[in-house]
Formats: structure tokens, C-alpha cells, sequence
């Protein structure tokens, strides 16, 4: 795995057939690597699941979250992946007050916003988890597109996410 102190900020448009040359390239690893593997597996199992022939991909250590407040993606379809930290975190459908989304929240925390009710509604994935979060633009499902966001990371620790999304 790329080391814990090295700082990566990967986005590439991938197809199956170009994945792993440009993935190694990218990372400047052996083909054959496991990570490197591991992503093309990945794209691989996208690209035929949502029937794409090509992905954004981005793989980026983070130092702190991305998207600090919960939300919700205009796209159809992201597959999401932390390989080494804290893991995406998520509301169930019925737990989330949508009204109180982005400008609504008027500023406030998550916590205080009324977005959720209590903390114990708040999911959290695993590192090594593969998520599949379906968003607005997914046809049938504007208005239920996951709410998440990036969690926080503590002083001195690093995430290792990885994302693709159909192009």
C-alpha cells in the first residue's frame, strides 16, 4: 500500500483495457502490484456492473475531510473506497431530515443542524469497504440519493479514498 506519509492526488479517466498501465504509471508501481490489482478489479467490476466504457477514477490522501457536511451527489452512481483511515459516513433514508441540507442548515454543525436526530443514526463504513452510493442523478431516485460525508481525521493520521464514477 502506498506509505501513510506520502501524499497522493490521483484523477485519471480510465477505461478496463487502459486501467492497470495507467493506474501503475500513475502511481509508478509494477503492474503487478497489489494495489494497483486491487483498483483494476475495481474499475473492472464498475465499468461492467453500470455498463461504462469509461471512469473518472481519483485516489488522493487526505489529511483532513473532503466534505466535512453531510450531503448528497448530484450523480448517478459513485463506488467509494478508504483503503487505510477513517471511512465515509452515512444516514439512513429515514433517519435524515432533508429539508435542513446544504443552505438550509443555516450554517450550523451537522449536529446542531437538525440533519439527524442523534448521533447513533450516523452509519459509518469500514476501511476496506466497497461502497456503492447512489445519488440524485440515478434515474427513479431524485429525492433519496444517500446523504454522507467525509469523516473527520484526527491530528497527525491520513485517508487513503478511492472513487469512481461512471464519465
Amino acid at each position: 500500500l502506498v506509505r501513510r506519509s506520502q501524499l497522493v492526488q490521483l484523477s485519471l479517466a480510465v477505461s478496463p483495457s487502459t486501467a492497470q498501465l495507467s493506474i501503475s504509471k500513475a502511481l509508478n508501481v509494477d503492474t503487478h502490484d497489489a494495489l494497483c490489482e486491487d483498483i483494476v478489479e475495481l474499475v473492472d467490476m464498475f465499468s461492467e456492473l453500470f455498463d461504462c466504457a469509461q471512469l473518472g477514477l481519483r485516489f488522493t490522501t487526505l489529511d483532513r475531510a473532503m466534505c466535512p457536511r453531510f450531503h448528497v451527489d448530484r450523480l448517478g452512481c459513485r463506488l467509494i473506497t478508504t483503503y487505510t483511515g477513517a471511512a465515509t459516513e452515512w444516514l439512513p433514508h429515514e433517519r435524515v431530515d432533508r429539508s435542513r441540507l446544504g443552505m438550509a442548515s443555516a450554517g450550523l454543525a451537522d449536529h446542531a443542524s437538525g440533519v439527524y436526530a442523534s448521533e447513533q443514526h450516523v452509519q459509518r463504513l469500514e476501511p476496506g469497504d466497497v461502497a456503492l452510493l447512489k445519488g440524485e442523478g440515478w434515474e427513479g431516485n431524485e429525492g433519496r440519493g444517500i446523504v454522507h460525508r467525509s469523516p473527520a481525521i484526527p491530528a497527525g493520521e491520513k485517508r487513503i479514498l478511492l472513487t469512481l464514477d461512471s464519465l
